[in-house]
């Protein structure tokens, strides 16, 4: 027995119920909903319609046209919001046919004007119209008689199934004219059945066969309907995948084209990029393998010479597989198929792809930690000679990204990134000038210019792409946008501006849902901000939860954040071990930022058993690697950690001098906290020079004095946009104790009032201010 599918649908590829493989190689059959496309553009050609109501309607053809099979409900309201007159004009037609005779679709079908005869209408043979209306009279002509049956007895079904009443399951149809009201509708139906001999017809029809829905398996695509689903889908998961079906929804689309024809290869591909989305290995593997399989059967088995044809999609199966196993980690399966595209573009002479292999050869020597210098130079040498400026491109690119890993100075990465800029724009590579503009963002943030990333992450934002806009999607939802609003998040939470920075990850919620590929990238942003929010608060007990989160986004992070609150719960010992797990891993990696915070970590926990002196060597070592690579945010962190350890140790005018030298660059770029810090520590320096004594009464040098006076306002003002209390109690404390040795008594009365409110508020001794950066 023939399927409920094949039972609906004339499929010339049908034989004895068993759809081909090549089912996509008839254009199109003929439908109800394309009945209802083809009384569509009847009315367009026969009546007359308001210039803007055509120019609505014409937009409505293509898609309409390519698109799948809707119901007749969405059909008639997309109609209906262009032109209300044809979209009723439409549905009289629909009427006559569905609630007459078989011979009135016959009659409708005769009426079609001819493509080979309508010189002087939108139907004419070249034009769109004009070979949908060919396509379809070509098709109908080819039915059967039980075909051309089967039907018109699914049009009856596709009509009366959108005026079924939900309610008792009967069937109600609209009064279209005052003479149609008294029709019988159910008697037409019952003498058509009678007629006709049972036994022509290739299978029983039944209700539960004639259900036509908008579930996914409403039988198969047409070619060119397969076309454009494809197309659409795989551009919105290229620039934006939040347009695109959900993965779910998407992969029961694949899944019923594939139903009816598994040997369609562009779908097996589809479906691998959808597997991507969700981080199924298994699934977009099985995929891609289905896809390399497909084509080696497609025809033209296992050849792999010529530009052109299979053997070139068998390259860059091979290819994408090797990508594949890239990505997931798994570097031996991955070259070993980077090693067959290799043998394959060989034999076929094909530069191009080789060209693509040896820049693949060094991201996965790079990604396995070994050094890929020398390949990339190649690689960029290579792209010149045989002009691909795409792929030069992001050699230059990825030679930047390691020289500022390895500690380059910034002026050649510029340069480096200006000359490729110069490539993008002669070029209009728009993909490629959005990852220079993030790539410049991400290495301005790293060397600790905040106001340089912030005019590039604001300059990417506010560009307009260059990339053609495609089923009205602009190219905003890439990787670079999230890197480019994720470090905008950074820099507003750096400056107390929390508000801001919850309508940024608001906006990239909604641009980047979790289940989307790049959706990891402001996750671990949001829950980094958050981190240092509660350890800044000092309220270790909401931070702790975060440390799991961050650990499944980034195993790195996660362990550093994890040290960080044990240190605060002074578990000592735990974080130490942490710590130097953490630095013999990051020394393999060569991750040099979070080798320089280890340091400074570390550092922090001698602090604690006193052992100040202890301290200076990693500090030194920390700042002497941070001058290295060009990291001036953690240089100055390193200097205020060697500034407080050098007061602690008692030389408080050393401690000035080496404090003063980091305190232009955290005022310019630094965070607000890292201000107040400063600040703070200015005027505790400033104090310790000047004679202040807690319980004593020497002599007070007063234009010391007044310095940390200054100093205390500021980190007072600091530490406020921040609500950072804990921090708000030192500084009232010191001004307290400052306000009394200097003789102003309302001063001090007043600082010691603030003291104590802040106090009563938090209820929890903190740790010593003399004893804490």
């Amino acid at each position: 027995m023939a399927s409920v599918h094949e039972s609906l649908y004339f499929n010339p590829m049908m034989t004895n119920g068993v759809v081909h493989a090549n089912v996509f190689g008839i254009k199109d059959w003929v439908s109800p909903y394309k009945i209802s496309v083809l009384a569509l553009l009847y009315e367009m050609t026969s009546s007359k319609i308001t210039l803007p109501e055509r120019r609505r309607l014409n937009k409505l053809i293509l898609p309409l046209q390519q698109g799948p099979d809707l119901t007749l409900g969405q059909f008639l309201k997309i109609v209906e919001e262009c032109c209300p007159q044809t979209a009723y004009a439409v549905k009289l037609r629909l009427h006559e046919m569905a609630d007459g005779e078989l011979k009135d679709m016959e009659y409708f079908f005769s009426t079609l004007p001819t493509p080979f005869t309508a010189f002087d209408s939108e139907a004419y043979k070249t034009s769109v119209v004009g070979l949908f209306m060919r396509h379809m009279l070509l098709a109908y002509n080819k039915l059967s008689f039980s075909q051309v049956y089967k039907l018109y007895k699914s049009l009856q079904h596709y009509y009366h199934s959108h005026y079924a009443k939900p309610t008792d399951g009967q069937v109600g149809f609209p009064t279209l004219a005052a003479d149609d009201s008294d029709m019988d509708l159910t008697s037409t139906e019952d003498t058509v059945g009678d007629r006709v001999d049972k036994e022509e017809l290739d299978a029983p029809l039944h209700e539960s066969e004639l259900r036509f829905d908008n579930t996914p398996s409403r039988g198969p695509l047409s070619q060119k309907q397969a076309e454009y689903f494809l197309a659409r889908q795989a551009y919105l998961l290229k620039n934006d995948e939040n347009k695109s079906l959900k993965p779910a929804a998407l992969q029961q689309e694949l899944n019923n084209m594939l139903k009816f024809n598994p040997d369609f290869a562009e779908a097996h591909y589809l479906n691998y990029l959808n597997s991507m989305r969700v981080q199924d290995i298994f699934l977009s593997a099985h995929s891609l393998l289905h896809y390399f399989d497909r084509l080696i059967l497609s025809g033209n088995e296992g050849k792999s010479n010529g530009d052109e044809g299979y053997g070139r999609s068998l390259r860059y199966a091979a290819l994408n597989l090797a990508s594949l196993h890239c990505r997931f980690g798994h570097y031996q399966q991955s070259d070993l198929a980077l090693q067959e595209a290799i043998r394959i573009a060989q034999e076929s002479n094909d530069h191009v792809c080789l060209q693509h292999c040896l820049s693949w050869l060094y991201t996965l020597e790079q990604m396995k930690g070994s050094e890929s210098t020398v390949l990339t130079q190649d690689s960029v040498k290579m792209a010149a000679h045989f002009c691909l400026p795409y792929l030069g491109s992001l050699d230059i690119q990825s030679l930047v990204q390691q020289g500022a890993m390895q500690g380059k100075a910034a002026h050649k990465l510029m340069d480096a990134l200006k000359d490729t800029e110069i490539l993008h724009w002669k070029h209009s590579l728009s993909e490629l000038i959005e990852i220079s503009l993030a790539q410049t963002t991400s290495i301005w943030r790293m060397y600790g210019k905040s106001t340089m990333a912030l005019q590039q992450a604001q300059l990417l934002l506010n560009m307009s792409s260059l990339e053609p806009v495609n089923f009205g999607v602009h190219q905003n939802n890439t990787e670079a946008f999230a890197v480019a609003l994720c470090h905008l998040a950074e820099l507003h939470a750096e400056q107390g501006l929390y508000s801001e920075t919850s309508e940024i990850f608001q906006h990239l919620k909604e641009q980047f849902p979790p289940h989307t590929q790049h959706s990891k990238l402001w996750m671990l942003c949001d829950l980094k901000i958050q981190f240092e929010r509660h350890m800044n608060d000092r309220k270790y007990h909401l931070a702790e939860p975060l440390v799991k989160a961050m650990s499944a986004l980034n195993k790195t992070e996660g362990l550093y954040r994890k040290a960080q609150v044990l240190k605060a719960l002074n578990r000592s010992s735990e974080a130490y071990s942490i710590l130097q797990q953490l630095q013999v891993h990051c020394e393999k990696t060569k991750c040099t930022e979070i080798i320089i915070r280890v340091m400074l970590s570390t550092a922090e926990l001698h602090w604690e058993s006193s052992s100040f002196s202890t301290s200076l060597p990693l500090l030194l070592q920390a700042l002497a690697l941070a001058r290295q690579h060009h990291l001036q945010s953690l240089a100055s962190e390193t200097i205020l950690h060697l500034a407080f350890t050098q007061l602690m140790l008692g030389i408080p005018e050393q401690a000035l001098n080496v404090l003063h030298e980091a305190m232009e660059p955290i005022l310019a770029h630094g965070a607000v906290i890292d201000k107040g810090r400063a600040m703070l520590l200015a005027a505790r320096c400033h104090m310790a020079v000047s004679g202040f004594r807690v319980k004593g009464q020497g002599h007070l040098d007063q234009h010391l004095a007044a310095l940390a006076v200054d100093s205390l306002s500021a980190a007072e003002s600091y530490f406020s946009q921040l609500s950072c209390k804990e921090r708000l109690r030192d500084v009232h404390y010191l001004q307290a104790q400052l306000y009394r040795s200097m003789g102003q008594t309302s001063q001090s009365n007043k600082s010691a009032m603030n003291f104590r409110l802040v106090d009563q508020e938090l209820q929890s001794p903190g740790p010593p201010v003399f004893m804490q950066l």
